[in-house]
C-alpha cells in the first residue's frame, strides 16, 4: 500500500484540526512497486494536527482478499511541518505499522519508516522526500517529484473541482524485495503451493547479481499521478489514477508498467 496514505491539510494552520477519512485503492502501492499478487485494500484514516504544524497519525488497513483477520495491518504515526520561508516548508515525520506474520505486502520487512520533506510552493509545487525505511532491514529512498493544481470548475458556489498532474521519481535501496521473496516462499509452503523451480535453483552467479542490485542504490521508478478532487469546505472527495513505470534495476518487475487506481473521502473537523 501507499507508505503516503494520510489526510492531508494547509500548510499555514489557523486552529487545531481533526480530519478522517476513508480510501480505496485496486493495488497497494510501494513507490510504485506491487507484490506478485494483486493486493487490493480499503483503509481509515485520521490525523490531528495542532497550530503549533505537530500531527498525529493512525491508519487501519482491510485487504479485501485477507480471511483471517478484520485489520490487516496497522500505523500510528507523528511529525511536524513548519515554514522555512514564505514559500518553503519542511516535513519531519516517524511511523509505525504493525504487520501480521507472513504479511503478503511489499514493505511489511521493514515496519519503522523516519521521514523528511521540503515543500516549495510557487506556480508548481515541487517536494523532495527522503525515508529511511528500517526493521528486519534497512533500506533509504529519495522522491523527487512536482505538480500543479488546475481548478476545473464548480458546481454550486461553494465547491471546487481540481485536478492535479505530478510526476516523480523514486530511487533507492531494495533489501525489503529479498525479505519479501523468503516471506512469500514460507507463506507458500504454508498454504501448501509448490515451490520446487521447473528449471532448478538459481545459480550462484544469479545470487551475486542479486545482491549487488538490492544494496546498491538505484533509480526504482518513473511515477505520473493524475487526482481528481472535488473540494468543499469541510471535506473532499478524490480520485486518482498512477502509473508507474519501474526502472531496469527494479527487483519487482524492471521495466514494467503498474497502474494503480484509488479513491478517498476525507472530512475536517
Amino acid at each position: 500500500m501507499d507508505s503516503t496514505v494520510k489526510p492531508t491539510a494547509d500548510t499555514v494552520h489557523n486552529k487545531s484540526t481533526l480530519t478522517i477519512g476513508a480510501v480505496y485503492s485496486n493495488n497497494a502501492n510501494y513507490y510504485g512497486q506491487k507484490a506478485e499478487e494483486n493486493i487490493p485494500y480499503v483503509a481509515a484514516a485520521a490525523t490531528y494536527r495542532l497550530k503549533s504544524g505537530i500531527y498525529f497519525t493512525g491508519t487501519a488497513y482491510r485487504l479485501l482478499k485477507d480471511t483471517e483477520t478484520v485489520v490487516s495491518a496497522a500505523s500510528l504515526g507523528a511529525g511536524i511541518e513548519f515554514k522555512l520561508s514564505k514559500k518553503l516548508s519542511a516535513d519531519f515525520s516517524y511511523s509505525h505499522t504493525f504487520y501480521p506474520a507472513y504479511s503478503p505486502l511489499l514493505q511489511a520487512s521493514n515496519p519503522d519508516n523516519a521521514s523528511v520533506s521540503l515543500i516549495y510552493d510557487n506556480w508548481l509545487s515541487s517536494k523532495i522526500t527522503a525515508d529511511y525505511a528500517f526493521g528486519q532491514t534497512q533500506d533509504f529512498f529519495l522522491t523527487a517529484g512536482t505538480g500543479k493544481q488546475i481548478t476545473l470548475g464548480s458546481i454550486t458556489p461553494k465547491d471546487i473541482i481540481t485536478i492535479t498532474p505530478t510526476i516523480d521519481v523514486t530511487a533507492g535501496t531494495q533489501h525489503f524485495y529479498q525479505t519479501y521473496l523468503t516471506e512469500k516462499r514460507l507463506r507458500d509452503s504454508l498454504l501448501g503451493i509448490v515451490l520446487t523451480p521447473i528449471f532448478g535453483p538459481p545459480s550462484s552467479g544469479d545470487s551475486q547479481s542479486t545482491t549487488t542490485v538490492t544494496t546498491t542504490f538505484n533509480m526504482l521508478s518513473y511515477n505520473f499521478k493524475l487526482p481528481v478532487a472535488y473540494n468543499r469546505a469541510k471535506y473532499l472527495f478524490e480520485i486518482e489514477y498512477q502509473l508507474s513505470i519501474l526502472s531496469g534495476k527494479a527487483q519487482s518487475g524492471a521495466g514494467k508498467a503498474n497502474s494503480f487506481f484509488s479513491a478517498s473521502f476525507y472530512y475536517q473537523f
